[in-house]
């Protein structure tokens, strides 16, 4: 269909990936035997998801369930370090692997005496227990995420045991907690390891990394590239469209930034880098599409659904209050890769090298009906479980459609492994951070928090917000998106009610800073991954990236002070309503309309091009009435709109 299978260099992408991107870490197992044990566990493991969404067992055993098979897998495919990853499975792995299925088997056996006979009471073997579960957990999270968020996790655990201590501020300080009290909560209840968070892992989280599993093996990702190659790649720039355009595609659907960038730049990035492009720039272009696919509805990455566990706001509500600010962020994108390549004189592909629209759509397009499925379910308010379910069947009976995308019992069996394996991140990142929702919950430690930024606040809201900001960033640039947006929500967040700020802004508010965290240097992980495949250099290619992701620093600011731009009426609705109404259809347009104008005059500031090249009094006017349209206020609106078109109109009458 295409000649450009052959411009894919063949650079090392595996070593660039385990680089930036620990979870890609993953043992050398050469046994037989062992090999099918694990597929075994992992086909189970989908399988039993998939039982308990239609007949569910009580709350606190399946997620006990859900962590502990979970954690037997990760001990059995990520080693314990780098220098045991070619040795394949060591003894003390399937040591702590069955500790961990006996630990969620004891939670089983004692389950019914324990909430009837004992009523939740700790006995001295439940401590134990639990002191297992949580080393357990923090060993599987430190394989899958490193040491930062294992440092703040047994930070928040040492707290109970010394708050009540002499020497402890007196903010901090609380009752006396003993051993049953610290481990009881964070085993015995769902508010520790057992918390939301893992809840949204077992109920929704899973499923759609399952769904997008089944989507990888029916061929999705050749979809995404040449879609966006045949509408994009011959236009001016044409290659950093179609990066920007597939990643964002690929990254709602898998929500892991750095295996993004690495998987889709392989491809995107030489092209980038062929018609002329930067290799700082072809790398950040990559990076921040991938990282943008977080926020970009239907799927969003995981984040999401643990926001709807979180705030009790319906999934689908989530998704439609985000659409607008995603869809200006990759505009945002768009127009900044157009308005480089035409200050560069940078063309697209020659057509001949590009695969025809109508022969992608013919081969592919029915793929996108499970999409279009899934987004009819969740309109309609089918259960989120239950709709990622029928959308997983519905991509198996559609991928029959074609011979291109045909899955047989070999495929559904490799995606039901995989999507388990994709999984175990998300789980052990949601079991560790348990330890820090049990703590917070234990002792009020978020309410001291948010008093404390709420005092450095000083009474402002927009010095509130910049500090939640930070706070939000530096969690991210250590954390996975995931364990950065709980922390920041249940410690920053809170703070932000205090000026009667709805509870879904606020959220979504700490959600964009904590995404945006993997591109925001001195640590940038997904713009280093990007500069690892474009031999850029990682610190400038972090900067470019940010650059380039600018407006996704202004939007949450910007729907802070006027909701209205997450397109529900927040405002006649109460602040933990489960649905919210719509505003009214010429709102919403309005607001469509003068944003949309506003991230284009705001990336040709960015850019100092427009037609022509802008001088730079004139880039920081447009900058100006650009922010000015993107804020959605009537007088604003209008002022921004003057600025726009005399600073755009000066510039269409320079000479070439």
């Amino acid at each position: 269909m295409s000649n450009l299978e052959h411009t894919t260099p063949t650079n090392n992408y595996q070593e660039i990936l385990e680089k930036y991107d620990k979870e890609s870490v993953t043992k050398s197992v050469k046994s037989q035997w062992q090999k099918y044990i694990i597929t075994i566990i992992a086909v189970a493991y989908s399988l039993f998801h998939l039982y308990i969404t239609f007949y569910p067992m009580p709350t606190l055993l399946q997620r006990a369930l859900h962590v502990g098979i979970g954690a037997l897998l990760i001990f059995l495919i990520y080693p314990a370090s780098k220098k045991y990853s070619k040795n394949g499975i060591m003894w003390f792995d399937w040591i702590l692997g069955i500790l961990a299925l006996i630990t969620a088997g004891y939670l089983c056996y004692e389950y019914e005496a324990l909430m009837t006979t004992r009523g939740g009471i700790p006995n001295e073997n439940d401590i134990i227990f639990a002191i297992i579960t949580t080393l357990i957990v923090i060993e599987a999270a430190r394989r899958l995420t490193g040491y930062v968020l294992i440092i703040f996790a047994l930070l928040f655990l040492l707290y109970p045991f010394i708050s009540s201590m002499d020497f402890m501020p007196d903010r901090l300080l609380t009752r006396y907690y003993d051993i049953g009290d610290i481990f009881g909560q964070l085993y015995l209840k769902t508010e520790g390891l057992y918390s939301s968070a893992i809840g949204a892992s077992v109920s929704f989280i899973f499923l759609f990394i399952l769904f997008g599993a089944f989507l990888a093996k029916s061929g999705m990702g050749k979809l995404f590239n040449d879609l966006a190659l045949a509408l994009a790649g011959s236009r001016q720039g044409g290659p950093a469209k179609v990066a920007v355009i597939s990643s964002g595609f690929m990254g709602s659907i898998n929500g892991a930034a750095v295996a993004n960038v690495v998987s889709t730049g392989a491809f995107t990035i030489p092209l980038m880098k062929k018609i002329g492009y930067q290799p700082n720039f072809a790398g950040a272009v990559e990076a921040s599409a991938s990282v943008g696919g977080q926020i970009l509805p239907p799927i969003m990455g995981a984040s999401a659904f643990i926001m709807a566990e979180t705030t009790g706001v319906k999934y689908s509500t989530i998704a439609l209050a985000a659409l607008l600010p995603a869809l200006l962020y990759y505009i945002s994108v768009i127009a900044q890769v157009h308005f480089r390549a035409g200050r560069r004189n940078l063309k697209g592909l020659a057509k001949d090298q590009l695969p025809q629209l109508k022969l992608v759509m013919k081969e592919r397009g029915h793929m996108f009906i499970p999409i279009i499925a899934l987004i009819v379910f969740l309109i309609e308010s089918v259960p989120v479980g239950y709709a990622a379910t029928y959308t997983i069947l519905i991509t198996i009976a559609i991928s029959w459609l074609r011979k291109e995308t045909r899955m047989g019992v070999k495929e559904i069996i490799e995606a039901l492994e995989d999507g388990a394996k994709q999984s175990l991140p998300v789980m052990a990142a949601c079991a560790v951070v348990g330890i820090i929702i049990g703590v917070v919950n234990l002792t009020s430690f978020g309410t001291v928090m948010t008093s404390y930024i709420v005092t450095f606040g000083a009474g402002s809201l927009l010095l509130t917000l910049i500090l939640t900001m930070l706070a939000s960033i530096v969690l991210g640039m250590g954390l996975p998106s995931i364990p950065a947006y709980i922390i920041t929500a249940t410690m920053a967040a809170p703070a932000l009610a205090d000026f009667n700020i709805p509870l879904l802004v606020s959220h979504m508010f700490v959600f964009y800073f904590g995404i945006f965290a993997n591109i925001t240097p001195p640590v940038a992980l997904a713009s280093f991954a990007g500069a690892g495949i474009a031999g850029g250099d990682p610190m400038k290619t972090g900067w470019q990236s940010l650059r380039l992701a600018l407006a996704g620093f202004i939007i949450p600011f910007i729907f802070v002070y006027n909701p209205s731009m997450l397109m529900i009426d927040i405002h006649n609705a109460a602040i933990t309503a489960n649905s919210f109404p719509l505003p009214a259809i010429s709102e919403i347009i309005s607001v469509c309309i003068t944003s949309i104008l506003g991230v284009i005059g705001l990336s040709a500031a960015v850019e100092g091009y427009f037609k022509h090249n802008i001088n730079p009094v004139f880039r920081v006017i447009l900058a100006i009435g650009s922010v000015l349209l993107i804020s959605p206020e009537f007088i604003s609106d209008i002022i921004g709109i003057v600025i726009l078109a005399v600073m755009l109109l000066i510039n269409l009458k320079q000479k070439a």
